[in-house]
């Protein structure tokens, strides 16, 4: 009979053990993937109020939420309409379907979850600031020689988890305007030094006026070490 997988926490992730084929302990081949230990359906199921169990007279109005700390990836196909234009719908496709590809993989690797597709960009969310970091830098580096540049834009904080599938607050926000605001290849990240890649190298910090938010200093300007 075939194994389950059996899931262990390590931390900020869990680790999946998924037994190999063999009739013995010597003979069993054992990969271990990380994947995220805390997911929308998991935070969403820990904010429930009591057992889960209650009569409806019991429950209280409105839907349960819950507040956590997080840090926000936005990533963009910068020229991405140009390029559409020029090479035709189907070579923009065959594009959009490369970078999703990458995006996904890189992000399964890092621990970090890929919130939604914005057309020719991504929403991304993570746990720890630097795996997001690394993915956004992954992707400049993986673009840096072609016709098409990525803009990265991130933020860490508290934002409010909605209905069990959405994001809400100041640092879903800023990532996103620091994306826009982002030159071709460039990330903008209001992150803590601490949480940088060592291949990440920080190019100058920046203060710019976000609509909606004021002046903001301090934003880093990130880019992959040479």
């Amino acid at each position: 009979m075939e194994q389950a997988p059996d899931t262990r926490s390590t931390g900020e992730h869990a680790l999946l053990v998924l037994p190999g084929r063999g009739t013995g302990r010597s003979a069993r081949a054992v990969q271990h993937h990380l994947v995220p230990a805390t997911t929308p359906a998991i935070e969403w199921a820990q904010s429930r109020y009591g057992t889960g169990l209650e009569h409806p007279d019991e429950l209280p109005p409105g839907a349960p939420h819950t507040t956590l700390e997080r840090t926000f990836c936005f990533v963009d196909l910068s020229g991405f309409t140009g390029y559409t234009r020029e090479y035709g719908p189907h070579e923009a496709v065959r594009l959009l379907e490369e970078f999703r590809s990458i995006t996904r993989s890189s992000a399964a690797q890092r621990g970090v979850r890929v919130a939604k597709w914005l057309g020719d960009g991504a929403m991304l969310v993570s746990s720890e600031a630097g795996p997001a970091v690394a993915l956004g830098a992954h992707l400049v580096a993986h673009y840096a020689d072609t016709e098409i540049a990525i803009r990265v834009g991130l933020a860490s904080g508290e934002a409010l988890l909605f209905e069990g599938d959405d994001y809400i607050g100041e640092p879903v926000n800023l990532a996103a305007k620091l994306c826009a605001a982002a030159n071709p290849r460039e990330i903008l990240a209001d992150v803590d030094t601490g949480d940088l890649p060592d291949w990440v190298e920080v190019a100058g910090d920046v203060e710019l006026e976000i609509r909606n938010m004021g002046r903001i200093g301090g934003i880093l300007r990130l880019h992959p070490a040479a």
